[in-house]
């Protein structure tokens, strides 16, 4: 089974418009190039929106279309939905990060990364993930929320290590932004109390919507020179 990667409909249909060519001509070009049994009114269906092309119907599209396969992807957001957008099958990744077949196979189906830090910034280079990226790729998100939260609350040296396990960014980069986003926290409690008289921390609703956001308010703060 062919699984389908994030299809982009429009960027399709103005690709092939660009090179002068209607439906019949896309379908055509999949049947005899590819061998693919795809009629007119699917390729419309995909460009519309209303169907979506499997893994090796989008890589044949993409030679039709005389485009790279990143040209036909929506922005991607899962470590499978990166990996077929820089085109490489599972076996190639897996080895060139270091990670067993089968490990790294579980890890994509289940959109759970358990790779060790070396791993995880062999994966960020070799799909080209931000740190954001790779979070969000990863599901790290909520377990980062709850590493940062503490972090603000209490005393951030103490989750800097923590945090390195989760987000590959260096080390002292990350002390910066912990001790910026502590003080900005504190800092909001401070002005909540002084007018309020009676918030403890972590009560008042400035500093409930800052944890809340923790973690846009972080990767705000690391992008930042």
């Amino acid at each position: 089974m062919h699984t389908t990667p994030p299809f982009n409909a429009p960027a399709a249909r103005r690709l092939r418009e660009a090179l002068g060519m209607a439906p019949g001509h896309v379908a055509y070009g999949l049947r005899a190039q590819y061998g693919l049994n795809v009629v007119p009114d699917l390729v419309v269906a995909w460009e519309r929106g209303l169907r979506a092309p499997d893994s090796r119907e989008i890589t044949a599209l993409a030679g039709v279309l005389w485009c790279s396969l990143s040209d036909l992807l929506a922005s991607p957001t899962t470590l499978r939905e990166h990996r077929l957008a820089r085109g490489l099958a599972v076996p190639d990744l897996a080895r060139a990060i270091g990670v067993e077949l089968n490990s790294y196979q579980r890890m994509e189906e289940s959109g759970r990364w358990r790779g060790n830090e070396r791993q995880s910034a062999a994966l960020s280079e070799v799909l080209g993930l931000s740190p954001e990226e790779f979070v969000k790729a990863t599901g790290r998100e909520e377990e980062l929320a709850g590493v940062l939260r503490s972090a603000v609350m209490t005393r951030w040296q103490a989750y800097v290590r923590p945090t390195a396990k989760l987000v590959p960014v260096r080390r002292d980069q990350l002390e910066d932004v912990l001790q910026r986003l502590h003080a900005d926290y504190q800092s909001r409690m401070v002005s909540t109390l002084s007018w309020g008289g009676s918030d403890s921390a972590g009560d008042g609703a400035a500093g409930r919507e800052f944890l809340d956001a923790i973690v846009g308010h972080f990767w705000q703060l690391a992008r930042r020179p």
